[in-house]
């Protein structure tokens, strides 16, 4: 058997990076446990069924795995090649939300569309659109991108329209994660510090002033410094959560034991569910989902940097982004649990309960994964040649 043929059957077996599939599943292992466990109680009560939230999280996790296994399958050439479509779809599932009727509020922001029994969060789809878009348009225009300043502010200015968008939902959370995502590719790329400098700058004063005209988000900066002062108002989520970190201690109360998920911690089966992790696995428990995270991250880096060497570029920049917005995504809300920022509502990607990012995540690893599986067939192409 020649080793052409050799090469051509380990291609087609074997197609998976395995380390990084292992770390998911080891993610959505926990994330349904620790889900499970934090809204039970709260489903029992409001729906007058414990398992709501677990029915729909499977059902979730099916349409995800299924967006995972087809965006496995379809070539990086076809995401390339239609980034500007993904561009456009954002932009007008942002703005369709936005129209009364159509889009769902909840809470004082509408970020929602109801697709029959299930919601989509149309910004969860926009940060996947502008890591496809980001990526091609990095490659078409490298060259540009690193030596003349038009070729970073492009990006930029439809960077804004996107954010603007959020911010009219208002989605603050999800405006961050997109920035910081496309900031950190447009730098991996070889854009000038420079020009990086002055749009931060840019930035910062918009933040500033954000916080500065809106009453709720400077109430959450006040509460973020001294939650102690008012915790039964503004200081009362995060208190709440703080209690239940020092509850869990080193091994935590037990699974199922949490009493801060007893309708004392708010949003504990999303926004707050690694407080409720914290509390039943204890510091432990807490430092090896936070360990599963790195891992994750590192390995996509990892592809990214092995896809740039071997010229594939465009995966190598789509790696980049999802590596971005995983680690931004987590480490705001385990963040906001813990005290160290602002409270903000932003899912825990693969363990919160919600539909949407469980959806989004999976597909943009499944093109994570076919970034894999097409460097394994150039490295076996270029062995058989050898």
């Amino acid at each position: 058997m020649s080793a052409t043929t050799l090469a051509m059957m380990e291609q087609k077996s074997i197609n998976f990076d395995w380390l990084l599939l292992a770390c998911v599943i080891a993610l959505l292992c926990v994330g349904f446990i620790a889900m499970a466990s934090a809204s039970m109680e709260y489903a029992a009560v409001k729906y007058n069924n414990p398992f709501f939230h677990i029915q729909r999280y499977g059902i979730h996790l099916l349409l995800g795995s299924l967006a995972a296994f087809m965006a496995y399958r379809i070539p990086m050439s076809f995401w390339q090649q239609t980034g500007w479509l993904w561009l456009l779809f954002a932009f007008a599932m942002l703005a369709l939300v936005l129209i009364p009727g159509i889009g769902r509020e909840v809470n004082g922001s509408r970020r929602w569309v109801a697709l029959g029994p299930l919601t989509l969060q149309c910004s969860e789809i926009a940060k996947a659109c502008v890591i496809l878009y980001l990526a091609g348009y990095l490659v078409r225009r490298q060259q540009e991108v690193r030596e003349r300043f038009r070729g970073f502010i492009k990006p930029m200015a439809l960077l804004f329209f996107v954010t603007l968008l959020l911010l009219l939902e208002p989605d603050f959370g999800a405006t961050v994660v997109t920035v910081a995502t496309a900031f950190g590719m447009l730098f991996l790329a070889g854009a000038r510090l420079g020009q990086f400098l002055l749009v931060i700058l840019s930035a910062v004063m918009a933040l500033v002033v954000l916080i500065w005209t809106s009453p709720y988000r400077m109430q959450r900066l006040t509460a973020f410094t001294d939650p102690w002062a008012d915790q039964f108002n503004s200081g009362y989520q995060l208190t709440q959560a703080l209690i239940a970190f020092g509850r869990g201690e080193w091994f935590g109360v037990g699974l199922g034991n949490s009493v801060q998920k007893l309708f004392y911690l708010p949003e504990a089966h999303t926004d707050f569910v690694f407080a409720i992790l914290a509390e039943e696995f204890g510091l432990l428990g807490s430092l090896t989902v936070v360990a599963l995270f790195v891992l994750l991250i590192v390995r996509i880096l990892q592809l990214g940097l092995s896809a740039e060497r071997h010229g594939k570029l465009f995966g190598a920049y789509v790696c980049y982004g999802v590596a971005f917005m995983v680690s931004g995504q987590a480490f705001i809300n385990i963040g906001v649990n813990t005290g160290l920022l602002p409270t903000k509502g932003l899912t825990l990607p693969f363990l919160s309960y919600g539909g949407s990012s469980l959806i989004v995540c999976c597909g943009l690893l499944g093109i994570v994964m076919r970034v894999h599986a097409e460097l394994y067939q150039k490295r076996g192409a270029n062995d058989g040649d050898s």
